[in-house]
């Protein structure tokens, strides 16, 4: 085992302000982290959206999971770790990555023990995730420990962790975060175009990701289910309906103008809105196809919204 020193200590500053530098905000940190979820919910096949949904296996795969999008994600600055118990090498640094669905519950192995880890916790329930870089030094650690001798932080030691992201916002699982009664009057529909019609309907005003799209019309070309020319887009216009996306930035920037959200490029907005000429207040407007429209209050009336923009 690797003896502590004041150098190591210096190790997972370097470490961690490497990481800082990478993602000074977490947006690739959250990103990973939705992405882990969507790819272990598989909901296109499966139509599963929650962590409890899945099989024990599939659960444990987790942490693998994340620890590969990340060593992808931060190509830049990860390689592959040089000793074969440890995953990554950071600076020059070798680190393991650790993940732990109860934040700071880490269980480090014997052969980990003094090294330095990237500690990792998220919740989907909570839309929140947390990164840290801690020495596993014996000091930190239980006394006691589970049957494969593997041992966690003491009490002491979570409380003093210094977290690079703590409990950080994470991309909402919008068909998680909706009222059941809502999720029911989705998947009461047998056509999957109806399903992506109605999740439209009730996430309105809503930031939803392509990924519940696809759980919801569980179809391979999915985002057909979205576009004009018979999809969402189509049936949904005669509601007063409008739907943006991401992908493209004059709908991004309508997007702000009227919901003052600003949508990443694998995210969509359903709004009701109103030509001004016909609206009673709300907020500001935005110039489609030469007229005017804002986000509509429940005093609107309902009108043709554009479907082109």
């Amino acid at each position: 085992m690797q003896k502590i020193t004041n150098a190591a200590d210096s190790e997972v500053e370097k470490v961690k302000a490497l990481i800082r530098d990478a993602d000074p905000e977490g947006d690739r940190f959250a990103k990973v982290f939705r992405e882990t979820y969507y790819l272990l919910y598989n909901g296109q096949k499966t139509g599963r959206y929650r962590w409890e949904q899945l099989y024990k296996t599939e659960k444990t795969h987790f942490g693998t999971l994340i620890e590969i999008a990340i060593r992808h994600e931060f190509a830049e600055i990860i390689d592959d770790g040089i000793q074969k118990h440890l995953d990554y090498r950071i600076a020059g640094i070798d680190v393991d990555c650790k993940f732990s669905m109860n934040k700071g519950s880490w269980m480090i192995p014997v052969e980990a023990e003094n090294e330095i880890i990237i500690g990792l916790h998220s919740s989907d329930e909570d839309s929140c995730f947390s990164v840290c870089v801690e020495r596993a030094s014996s000091d930190k650690l239980t006394k006691g420990g589970n049957r494969d001798r593997k041992r966690t932080f003491t009490r002491s030691a979570r409380s003093g962790i210094d977290w690079i992201f703590d409990d950080a916002p994470l991309p909402v699982n919008r068909l998680l975060h909706l009222s059941e009664g809502a999720r029911e009057k989705i998947f009461a529909n047998r056509s999957g175009q109806k399903r992506v019609n109605e999740f439209f309907r009730q996430a309105l005003g809503l930031v939803i990701n392509r990924e519940d799209i696809a759980t919801v019309a569980k179809q391979r070309d999915y985002m057909k289910r979205v576009r004009g020319n018979g999809g969402a887009r189509t049936a949904l216009a005669a509601e007063g309906i409008i739907i943006l996306t991401g992908k493209y930035m004059r709908q991004m920037e309508i997007a702000e103008q009227l919901a003052g959200v600003k949508l990443r490029s694998d995210e969509l907005i359903a709004l009701r809105v109103v030509s001004v000429s016909n609206s009673h207040g709300g907020r500001g407007a935005v110039t489609i196809d030469g007229q005017s429209w804002r986000v509509a209050t429940s005093t609107d009336p309902i009108v043709q919204a554009p479907i082109s923009f």
